[in-house]
């Protein structure tokens, strides 16, 4: 005779992370990088300024990482800003 051994796990929801990386450009300046990532994306002045020289140094940067919807709405804003940026 086997015996089944069943254990109950609590339901626990699991959201996806989504991120948006912000690709360098000759177009916009670091002001206004650093400008639309304050108003856009939340940062501090010294957060953004830090984004902004890695990406301009390493050709891309994740810059925020979320919920997808929030992260959609967030990178099409950025988009209408010129900036270039995409979610993965």
């Amino acid at each position: 005779m086997t015996r089944e051994l069943t254990k109950s796990l609590p339901q626990t929801t699991v959201t996806e992370t989504h991120s948006i990386v912000l690709y360098n450009d000759d177009v916009n300046s670091f002001d206004w990088v650093i400008e639309s990532l304050v108003q856009v994306c939340e940062h501090t002045a010294t957060q953004a300024e830090q984004c902004a020289f890695i990406v301009h140094f390493k050709g891309k940067y994740v810059i925020k990482s979320g919920a997808k919807r929030d992260m959609i709405d967030r990178c099409i804003a950025l988009l209408d800003r010129g900036l270039t940026a995409e979610v993965e």
